[in-house]
């Protein structure tokens, strides 16, 4: 009997990298819960955003089947990444194995899901305070990483785990300033490298990096190093831009 090949790969930084971007930068995900009445795999597509620490966040009515599901069954799996022209399989995707944690309301954890989700998703604003919605926080376990062939990753999910040192209150407040000053953030977007589009805006910041949106078109920009702290605007955007055209200069 043969030993099975190993076709995984050592988690280098280029996989790490490509890991959060696919997860953080994702404007929707397929959703896989435990179907709570058949107990069948049972898979959804939702919005998402993820909190100041990377952790994703997703938006769910108490009338949708797999929110039942989740509330019965906490462990579920979501599929970020998405495809381009040509082969669906050659494009770089990831399933995220995570435990649903449900955000109560009245609460900074809850108030700051909230503003997180609406700079990613504004039409949210719709239904967002509807009684029957609720925020989950789908909490990291471990993930496997496809980034093309022959690029295979299994990875732990504390990787995906932003540190957010200070109070997140007043990172929400430094994101708020940010994305005031960047209402238009084409020209940012074309430094940073991001696919050319028209009208793009500022969907988020936390000390990892930052999310671009224009459209259906989404973004993320990676610090080379995370922030250390929530610097007045001006400095973190000092800091930001200088970062960026040294990288562009290398």
């Amino acid at each position: 009997m043969t030993e099975k090949q190993n076709v995984l790969r050592e988690l280098d930084p280029d996989g790490l990298s490509l890991a959060r971007k696919l997860v953080r930068s994702a404007r929707f995900v397929s959703l896989a819960v435990q179907d709570r009445d058949s107990g069948f795999p049972a898979v959804s597509r939702a919005l998402m955003a993820t909190d100041l620490d990377g952790t994703p966040l997703i938006l769910v009515s108490a009338l949708a089947s797999h929110t039942q599901s989740l509330i019965a069954d906490p462990r579920c799996s979501l599929l970020a990444g998405e495809v381009g022209k040509g082969d669906p399989l050659a494009h770089p995707r990831i399933t995220l194995f995570a435990t649903a944690k449900q955000v109560a309301r009245d609460t900074p954890e809850h108030k700051r899901a909230r503003q997180r989700f609406l700079n990613r998703h504004p039409k949210a604003s719709l239904y967002i305070d509807f009684p029957d919605f609720s925020f989950f926080r789908l909490e990291p376990q471990h993930a496997s990483l496809n980034g093309g062939f022959g690029r295979a990753y299994v990875l732990d999910g504390e990787a995906f785990k932003i540190p957010v040192p200070g109070a997140p209150e007043d990172w929400l407040r430094l994101e708020e300033d940010i994305m005031i000053k960047y209402r238009d953030a084409t020209q940012l977007a074309a430094v940073v490298g991001a696919p050319k589009a028209s009208g793009y805006h500022l969907a988020g910041l936390d000390p990892a990096g930052f999310n671009l949106v224009s459209g259906s078109v989404s973004f993320r920009y990676e610090f080379l190093l995370g922030m250390a702290e929530p610097l007045p605007v001006e400095a973190q955007l000092a800091q930001i831009l200088d970062a960026v055209y040294r990288i562009r200069k290398i």
